[in-house]
């Protein structure tokens, strides 16, 4: 069950950090308006809150494995979003990085 947990807390927070910097980036870059900026720093400080309530204790380790999560989430985002089309580099890439977050997140402590 904690590791279930610990892997909604991580889809959730991506979900509000890379939204919240998407949403940022259409009103800067877009010119969607300052209404996309406010959602986005709203959505941003959202996650900071999320990334608390991770079952870990050690704020290095939740947000060095979360760093792989943003990796592969930014580049789901793209396809899912923007239309971006991923390379296999790009694809082993964010494979490596979430092996490497769970590492990190999950090893076996005594």
């Amino acid at each position: 069950m904690t590791v279930t947990r610990s892997i909604l807390l991580f889809v959730l927070a991506a979900l509000a950090e890379i939204g919240g910097c998407w949403l940022v980036w259409q009103s800067v870059k877009e010119q969607r308006g300052w209404q996309y900026a406010l959602c986005g720093v709203l959505a941003l400080g959202a996650y900071g809150f999320v990334a608390a309530f991770q079952p870990d204790a050690s704020f290095g380790r939740v947000l060095a494995a979360y760093g792989g999560v943003f990796v592969a989430g930014s580049l789901a985002w793209g396809v899912l979003l923007d239309g971006f089309r991923p390379t296999g580099w790009d694809l082993s890439g964010a494979a490596i990085c979430l092996v490497g977050a769970a590492l990190i997140i999950y090893q076996p402590r005594s």
